[in-house]
C-alpha cells in the first residue's frame, strides 16, 4: 500500500488552506450549502480559496444538488477541479456531469448504512472517478450528509473498497485517535477529516499535524 492521501474538508479561508497543504494534505474540501453539519461557506469563498491553492491540490466542491445541470453551473461558479456529491443523482446523468464539466474530476459519496450502501457503491462506481465512504443519513428527517463525527461499519468500507475498481476515501468520524487503525482494516486510497482536526471553529494545528502524522506512519509499507 503507497501512502494514503489525506482530504481536510470544511476549509474555511485560503490560510486553512495553506496550513492544510503544508501539513501534508493532498485534497482539501469546500462545503457550499447543506441541509445540515458545519463548514458551510459561500460560493464566492469557495472560489476565492479554490483559485489560492496551486496544482496538483485536489478542491473539492461539496455540493447537495441531485441535478446534473445545477452541479454544473455550482462547479462553474466555484472554479474548483473535483466535484463531491454528497447525495445520490436524481436528475439527470453522470455522463452528462462529464460532458459539462471536461477536466473536473467526480467523487461520490456513499453514506455507509447497511448492507444496501454497498450495493450502492458497486453500482455507481463506474461511473465516477472516486467513492468518498461517510456516515451521513439522507433518509433522516434533516438529511445528514457528511460532518457527522461519527464513525460506521468499517467492515462494509473494506468490501467496498475492494470491490469498487476505483479509488474509495474513508470519512466519518475520524481522528488521530483511530485513523491508524481505520488505514489498517480499510486500505483506503485516502482519508478525509473535519471535527477531528479543528477545536474552537477552526483548523487546529496541533490536531492535523499530529493526524496526518499518524496517517503517514500507518500507511508506511
Amino acid at each position: 500500500m503507497g501512502p494514503v492521501r489525506i482530504k481536510i474538508c470544511c476549509i474555511a479561508s485560503p490560510e486553512e488552506a495553506w496550513m492544510a497543504i503544508h501539513a501534508g494534505a493532498s485534497a482539501i474540501g469546500l462545503v457550499s450549502r447543506m441541509p445540515s453539519g458545519p463548514g458551510v461557506i459561500s460560493e464566492e469563498r469557495i472560489r476565492e480559496i479554490a483559485l489560492a491553492v496551486p496544482p496538483p491540490i485536489a478542491t473539492f466542491l461539496l455540493t447537495s444538488s441531485q441535478s446534473a445541470e445545477l452541479i454544473i453551473d455550482q462547479q462553474r461558479r466555484c472554479a474548483t477541479n473535483t466535484v463531491q456529491i454528497v447525495d445520490r443523482l436524481t436528475d439527470g446523468t453522470y455522463q452528462q456531469l462529464r460532458a459539462g464539466m471536461p477536466g473536473v474530476s467526480i467523487v461520490q459519496v456513499i453514506h455507509v448504512l447497511g448492507e444496501e450502501s454497498v450495493e450502492e457503491a458497486l453500482e455507481l462506481a463506474p461511473h465516477v472517478d472516486a467513492l468518498l465512504l461517510d456516515s451521513g443519513n439522507p433518509k433522516a428527517a434533516v438529511k445528514e450528509l457528511g460532518g457527522t463525527g461519527r464513525a460506521h461499519d468499517w467492515r462494509l468500507s473494506l468490501r467496498i473498497r475492494e470491490g469498487a475498481g476505483v479509488p474509495v476515501f474513508l470519512a466519518g468520524g475520524l481522528r488521530a485517535e483511530n485513523v491508524a487503525e481505520a488505514v489498517r482494516q480499510v486500505r483506503p486510497f485516502g482519508v478525509d477529516v473535519c471535527s477531528g482536526v479543528r477545536s474552537a471553529g477552526g483548523l487546529d494545528p496541533a490536531r492535523l499535524q499530529d493526524f496526518a502524522r499518524t496517517v503517514f506512519k500507518a500507511s508506511d509499507p
